[in-house]
């Protein structure tokens, strides 16, 4: 197999966002547009990743940086057109050999299989693949223009297209892969002699039928290479990564009874049996065992859910949470940077950040860990068996031994035995009659001003 590299087209502006982050930074499923294609492209086995970025995008420069490495990005400057916007990398690529890719920022849905199935034709007899599809409303987009043989013959934008062309169906994604070198050689031919003033990737195609390469087409679903432009396709998108994603899991196994309120991100796990009620929210970092359950109105992120426990409703697994098999996290339980152990059970109303709960442990309602200090994070130790008492605050740094009780309403601040009895609060005072005379009292009090 051929060497392989991918180039990113990110340099559009993207006004119709209104917004100050760069356009393909903006996330579907939890993770920006660029890193979908960035992974795409890693996936599809590319050895040189590169991203097309405009001049001053400097917090999207710096993003390639991150996830890249440094000489990731190329500056097209001016911005001239997508044949413009490759030729930016023609020096970045001038000892690269094998096959290249075009890919886009702003497009985060295309599957592998396509990007698969473009090299597999280079493989073949093609020189040059392009990634199409049937669209419903063919509108302004490109038609892909194809011989008696299969072969492209070119691509016509819409606006030149004549009423034939345009009654094709089969559109131009933009996603075209080719040798390297021939797609230079071809860009280098291309000229801006359109009403744009721009120099059009798309030109190559015809420039290589009439020399007599072969262009081939292969396609996806219209769904798969939407770009995104706006908020509204932004949403649009985010909802197709949604259906997808949800139809995924109900096809392996998971129940999801409402599955429309569920929300998925694109690294979310979830094992065979598990049970999720509806509207919960699965941020970026979460894996689920098999039959596990999720109740209804809880969010979880960068957290870990082992076989059997059950979580919510209402309930908030923050990042580090970690909850052990058939344990129980209940209705507006938040649990952060915590190992929850087999069995454990918080069913009420609690806080529990950076700690450690032992298997079997029993946490009341309206226990907090108080693990900030305004500056530092402590940590809570709950050993194996024991038992917290309702709204109980538990000062960090402080550990619970093993089989220990700690009284409802304490405050602890000191390390507790194994199998002690904690107390932290005041002793109670009776005044037997005390409440009949202060409530005549007030009523007095309240007959006289009238």
């Amino acid at each position: 197999m051929q060497d392989r590299a991918a180039l990113i087209l990110a340099a559009g502006q993207g006004t119709r966002m209104k917004s100050e982050l760069p356009k393909v930074l903006h996330k579907v499923g939890g993770r920006a547009m660029l890193d979908w294609s960035i992974d795409l492209a890693r996936r599809a086995g590319c050895s040189r990743i590169i991203v097309v970025v405009s001049a001053g995008s400097q917090q999207l420069q710096q993003h390639v940086t991150n996830v890249l490495g440094d000489d990731a990005f190329v500056i097209q400057d001016p911005p001239l057109g997508t044949g413009h916007a490759v030729r930016a990398a023609e020096d970045a690529l001038k000892d690269f050999a094998g096959n290249l890719i075009v890919l886009y920022g702003d497009c985060p849905l295309i599957p592998e299989t396509a990007v698969s199935a473009l090299f597999d034709e280079l493989s073949g007899e093609a020189d040059l693949g392009v990634l199409g599809f049937e669209a419903e409303d063919p509108g302004a987009y490109g038609r892909l223009i194809r011989n008696a043989d299969g072969n492209l013959e070119g691509i016509v934008e819409a606006k030149e297209a004549s009423p034939e062309q345009l009654a094709i169906n089969l559109c131009n994604s933009g996603v075209m892969a080719g040798a390297c070198d021939l797609v230079f050689d071809l860009l280098s031919k291309v000229t801006n002699d359109n009403a744009k003033g721009e120099y059009y990737l798309t030109d190559i195609v015809g420039l290589a039928h009439a020399a007599g390469s072969v262009c081939r087409a292969v396609t996806c679903d219209e769904d798969d290479v939407l770009g995104v432009n706006s908020r509204v396709e932004l949403a649009a998108a985010e909802a197709i990564f949604q259906a997808k994603t949800r139809s995924a899991f109900m096809k392996a196994g998971v129940t999801l009874t409402a599955p429309e309120t569920v929300f998925f991100s694109y690294d979310t796990e979830i094992g065979a049996d598990v049970m999720i009620e509806p509207n919960v929210v699965f941020a970026t970092g979460v894996h689920v065992q098999p039959k596990a359950r999720i109740r209804a109105f809880s969010h979880l992120e960068g957290a870990q859910v082992r076989s059997g426990a059950e979580i919510g409703p209402y309930a908030r697994l923050r990042p580090g949470a970690d909850i052990g098999e058939n344990a129980r996290i209940g209705n507006f339980v938040e649990v952060k940077n915590t190992a929850v152990g087999e069995g454990a059970k918080a069913n009420h109303l609690a806080y529990l950040g950076d700690g450690a709960i032992g298997p079997g442990a029993n946490i009341g309602a309206g226990t907090i860990f108080c693990n900030y200090d305004g500056f530092l994070k402590y940590r809570t130790s709950i050993g194996a068996g024991a038992f917290v008492g309702s709204n109980s605050a538990l000062v960090a740094p402080v550990s619970i031994g093993e089989g220990a009780i700690v009284g409802s309403g304490s405050v602890i601040t000191n390390d507790v035995s194994p199998d002690a009895l904690a107390l932290g609060r005041g002793q109670q005072v009776e005044k037997p009659g005390w409440a009949k005379g202060f409530r005549e009292k007030k009523k007095r009090e309240k007959s006289s001003k009238r």
